[in-house]
């Protein structure tokens, strides 16, 4: 029984580590159109999380700004817009 418990308990983790694997590869994708002045497309603002910028240290956000991270990628843009302030692209893509 012992030894059964231990196997279960190697399977769950090695499952766990190998899907977090699989979410890490996807996570990152660069996005080489996000510049200042370009605009994200509202699919990809609605499906980043607002970000602390002082948790990241990154810039105050104007008023009627914030920051995003979708893809890996941190985003500063108008919250009614769209248009990018600033964007910090992923240097990597996995």
């Amino acid at each position: 029984m012992r030894l059964f418990r231990k196997a279960l308990a190697f399977s769950t983790l090695a499952a766990t580590l190998s899907a977090g694997l699989a979410f890490a590869e996807d996570h990152y994708v660069r996005h080489d159109e996000w510049k200042k002045g370009a605009q994200i497309r509202h699919e990809d603002w609605n499906r980043g999380d607002k970000v602390d910028y002082r948790h990241y240290h990154l810039q105050e956000p104007p008023r009627g700004y914030e920051w995003r991270r979708v893809d890996g990628n941190y985003v500063l843009a108008a919250a009614a817009t769209g248009v990018i302030a600033t964007a910090i692209v992923a240097s990597t893509v996995h």
